[in-house]
């Protein structure tokens, strides 16, 4: 908000794309602490991993390929859909690698269902997803959300891994402020 002219471009990272074998009980565990501090860093509720279905398959592909697919259908909506298979996921432990549900919240924040959905399946959805793992692979990014900054082709990262916007906005400030004065 703070930089409305700033274009800002999402691509799915894939923290766990693929994955087939149900949630052991050793990952939940350690899932626990980790989602209990991004709970307490970003002062938004989330439940622990053991609220996520018995037998549930933590596979990120799906949400990430939906968030592809909105991206491509209706930018301008892609956040809102973000926040939502979030809310969906960490708040009320709904299995977000489900076509239906995926399809149920992109309607909830405004794209035609039939047309997300058929999108969804689509093979061209698969391929551009995982381009976006391939980009973010390629670079290294293994933390999520990562936040980069690219000024004439050169990537500057701000924040890999969830950091609160009083951390976020000061770098974000500083690279803005470097342009303008011509550093790259």
């Amino acid at each position: 908000q703070a930089y409305p002219d700033l274009p800002l471009h999402l691509v799915a990272g894939g923290l766990r794309p693929g994955v087939t074998d149900p949630m052991q009980d050793s990952a939940r565990q350690a899932l626990t602490e980790h989602w209990q501090a991004v709970g307490r860093t970003s002062d938004q509720p989330i439940l622990t991993p053991d609220a996520l279905p018995a037998g549930f398959i933590y596979n990120t592909e799906p949400a990430c390929r939906a968030l592809v697919v909105a991206r491509e259908l209706e930018p301008d909506r892609v956040w809102s859909l973000v926040k939502t298979i979030q809310s969906a996921f960490y708040t009320r432990a709904e299995d977000v690698t489900q076509c239906s549900l995926l399809s149920d919240l992109a309607e909830q924040v405004g794209y035609p269902r039939s047309r997300f959905s058929k999108a969804f399946v689509a093979d061209s959805a698969q391929l551009a997803v995982a381009a976006d793992f391939s980009w973010v692979g390629d670079l290294g990014i293994s933390g999520f959300p990562t936040l980069l900054a690219e000024r004439d082709g050169m990537l500057a990262l701000l924040a890999n891994g969830y950091q609160p916007a009083e951390v976020v906005l000061p770098l974000l400030q500083r690279w803005v402020e470097a342009g303008r004065i011509g550093v790259v």
